[in-house]
């Protein structure tokens, strides 16, 4: 039997009593979009990241492009400013500056965290620089305090990317609430996950948040009276509903996820094979990413025990076609770690048999070292 990299099935089969109640009741209410359910769970999302504003969308894309888009319309962002940005983010992270005709500034990261690196952050800021993207890749909080630190010292707006960091808390203070902005996606497989799309833009700021939600609802404010040129980016009462029912159980999840990744750091001991040290409330490991020169033959081997495994990512950004203006760049950090990086299977209903079969054969691996990547 395959070990699978994320059983999405066995995971919302925990709930299902109280999903399929929500849905229903969503259902028997003939309301589906910008009801009860998205209020609620905007309130309750915003009440645990500790914000004051929550703005429910279609998906995490869009809650990083709107809320750059609402800075533009109220005058903080200009067509051609720089937006600093990991180099070894998901392509999304890019997609959402290129999209508002911002200019994409790629900062290596941290090999010790994989996240953005705040010393090059602060030799990539120029007069053009009037964003810092954040990005907690895989799940860990990047280094809030020093970059915000550097915004503040260069007056610099901070958006910071939580699509993959739901609950991740730091000093106490929750990722989202750090920045002027947070982005959050909720597609299935995340810590919170829906069953479809939906993402969610948290704030302080009532003006960016209620630009937002303007420019999510096709520009407008009142039915038919349309103030902006918007799009339609809206989180649904389904969505919602089950969110709500999910956001219950997010902090013991995480928990779980944090001690399976504590036995594969602390009981995986190839010398082939690359790990961080584990993590504490700062980490809520979304991911489990190993790296090692031999990715090919391990992916080969974990196939051929049964362990299902995935690359995130397997192309750097300016590598990336969509990015051909960007392929001259040298990143070669980045390069590093898109060439590689693994990723095992990690989630909250993993078995502790699984895990432990699944550092065994880590334990086992043996590359040849002649045929390497």
């Amino acid at each position: 039997m395959t070990i699978p990299f994320l059983d999405l099935k066995k995971i919302n089969y925990k709930h299902r009593d109280e999903l399929v109640h929500a849905v229903t009741e969503v259902i028997d209410s003939g309301w589906y979009i910008r009801g009860e359910k998205v209020k609620a769970f905007e309130n309750e999302f915003s009440s645990y990241c500790g914000s004051n504003y929550c703005v429910g969308l279609g998906n995490g894309l869009d809650a990083l492009s709107l809320a750059l888009r609402a800075w533009k319309e109220m005058g903080n962002l200009r067509d051609g400013d720089e937006v600093i940005i990991p180099s070894n983010t998901y392509i999304a992270s890019i997609l959402a500056v290129t999209e508002n005709k911002l200019v994409p500034v790629f900062v290596e990261p941290d090999l010790l965290s994989y996240n953005i690196d705040p010393l090059a952050i602060k030799d990539a800021i120029n007069p053009k620089t009037k964003v810092i993207l954040a990005v907690h890749l895989y799940g860990k909080i990047a280094d809030m305090h020093s970059i915000m630190t550097i915004a503040k010292d260069h007056n610099l707006l901070v958006l910071e990317d939580a699509a993959q960091a739901h609950g991740a808390e730091l000093d106490g203070k929750k990722a989202g609430a750090w920045g002027d902005a947070a982005g959050f996606s909720f597609y299935p497989g995340k810590n919170l996950g829906a069953l479809g799309d939906g993402g969610a833009l948290i704030t302080n700021n009532s003006i960016l948040a209620a630009q937002v939600r303007e420019l999510g609802n096709y520009g407008s404010n009142h039915k038919y009276v349309n103030d902006s040129k918007g799009i339609n980016s809206r989180l649904d009462e389904i969505q919602a509903a089950i969110l709500s029912v999910k956001l219950k159980f997010l902090d013991v999840d995480n928990k779980r996820r944090r001690k399976i990744a504590k036995k594969y750091c602390e009981r995986i001991n190839n010398p082939y094979l690359h790990l961080l040290p584990a993590g504490g409330l700062e980490h809520v490991y979304h991911l489990f990413v190993l790296r090692t020169k031999f990715r090919s033959q391990l992916i080969d081997f974990l196939t051929k025990n049964n362990v299902q495994t995935l690359i995130h990512y397997p192309i750097a950004p300016h590598l990336q076609k969509a990015y051909q203006e960007f392929d001259k760049l040298e990143l070669p950090i980045s390069e590093l770690i898109h060439e590689e990086i693994l990723s095992l299977p990690i989630s909250p209903v993993i078995s502790e048999s699984d895990v432990d079969q699944i550092i065994s054969i880590c334990n086992s691996f043996c590359p040849n070292t002649i045929n390497k990547n």
